[in-house]
């Protein structure tokens, strides 16, 4: 269960910001529905949205996300001693040249509370730490802490004893730990696995994964049941092989790959559709090849259902860039109270989604702690804060929607008069 993630001089975030799923106690709306109750001291969000202008910044924020979790699960392995760690620091202001990246995430696992971060450049970790507060504990203690080549390691952490010498300066020591088969950075990597950052443009690893659901006939009831739910007029859908020509593969393709591809086919995604008379009665049933037959929406309804549903099946984290692209407002909320539900999330999956669609801007629909603006200052810096934490309070029963598109908790974008583009001179 995700709490907070902070992210500092990465992209367009010069200062730190901190991006919170932790519910605000004095907000009583939409309580048992929108949030879930972690121990007797914490209550986290089960959603959360983030809007704001093109260019504002808010896609960075999934990206420091991505880049978090990647580099943690690849630095030991992917970098080699001297290489360059591909991390883009804020570039827009001499205060921040020559100062490193801060990543840092706190969340819940088997009851415990661990708060992870580092803070790096392109040619080293500069400083590394991992703390935790066990499940019935009230005060945090130290797994380690790195300051460069100086490691400070805990008892409680022996499965890092032997393994400092073993860091190199660009890798992180839990990373290096995992590698050795350490329990808790095992199974701290395994969590940060299972936390997924994509983009809701559907890109060609989600398809995949959602291909690969297809083969599991549960998940594959299940998706046909999203898919179903979603309006879209699919009775059906099922993994498929599109036969190839073996005289039109390029003539500079291996042998053995074309010989392949002939003999398999080209794999694919079928829809099936009811089939009527001119009656009106059903008469059968007509196949669909998803990318060639049916609409953007659909093939990204498709692409989504997958990473949902293992989402929600198996309690995880999933963030959203471009969420409501290609989607009617009416599927995007029906996306999200998904997740919304004590009925539908009974694992208290969480979701984090990116988008421009103020239909999801309703006080019946969102509590205001679940509500996030980013803006860019005249700087070029994001801020990214809450509606629960504007500087004006806001009430519980305004119109969101309104006021936001009003600007009147800025994060629009502040568009010129076309006249002075086309007018006359």
């Amino acid at each position: 269960m995700l709490i907070q993630f902070t992210v500092g001089n990465f992209l367009s975030f010069k200062n730190k910001v901190t991006f919170s799923m932790v519910a605000t106690p004095a907000k009583k709306e939409l309580w048992d529905t929108n949030t879930f109750q972690v121990n007797d001291k914490l209550r986290l969000l089960r959603s959360a949205a983030i809007y704001g202008a093109n260019a504002s910044g808010k896609s960075n924020l999934t990206k420091a996300m991505f880049f978090m979790r990647n580099f943690i699960q690849n630095s030991s392995k992917d970098l080699q001693s001297g290489e360059v760690i591909p991390v883009n620091a804020f570039r827009l202001s001499s205060d921040t040249e020559n100062m490193p990246s801060f990543f840092e995430i706190v969340f819940m696992l088997e009851g415990a509370c661990y708060r992870y971060g580092f803070a790096i450049d392109r040619q080293m970790v500069h400083k590394e730490w991992f703390h935790c507060i066990p499940e019935g504990k009230n005060k945090e203690f130290d797994l380690f802490v790195r300051e460069k080549k100086e490691f400070t390691i805990s008892p409680n952490f022996i499965e890092g004893k032997d393994l400092k010498d073993k860091t190199r300066d660009n890798a992180l020591f839990l990373s290096v730990v995992a590698q050795f088969n350490g329990a808790i950075s095992g199974k701290v990597l395994k969590w940060l696995t299972s936390f997924n950052v994509i983009s809701g443009l559907t890109d060609a690893g989600i398809q995949d994964f959602s291909f690969s659901c297809l083969g599991d006939p549960v998940l594959q009831e299940k998706i046909t049941e999203l898919l179903n739910n979603a309006d879209l007029g699919i009775d059906r859908v099922n993994q498929g092989f599109m036969p190839i020509n073996f005289d039109r593969l390029p003539p500079d393709m291996p042998e053995n790959v074309k010989k392949t591809l002939s003999e398999k086919g080209i794999q694919t995604v079928f829809t099936t559709h009811k089939k009527y008379n001119g009656d009106g009665d059903v008469i059968g049933a007509e196949q669909f090849n998803l990318y060639e037959n049916e609409s953007e929406g659909t093939k990204k309804m498709f692409a989504l259902a997958g990473p949902i549903i293992d989402t929600l099946k198996y309690g995880r984290v999933l963030a959203v860039d471009e969420f409501d692209a290609r989607f009617h407002p009416l599927l995007n909320r029906f996306l999200v109270k998904l997740f919304n539900s004590s009925e539908t999330n009974k694992l208290n999956a969480q979701l984090i989604f990116i988008s421009h669609n103020t239909q999801c801007l309703h006080k019946l629909f969102l509590r205001r702690d679940q509500i996030w603006f980013a803006e860019k200052d005249k700087f070029g810096a994001t801020d990214l804060y809450s509606l629960a934490e504007y500087k004006i309070p806001v009430r519980k029963d305004a119109s969101y929607d309104k006021d936001y598109i009003a600007g009147k908790y800025g994060a629009i974008p502040l568009i010129g008069d076309p006249a002075e583009l086309f007018g006359e001179e």
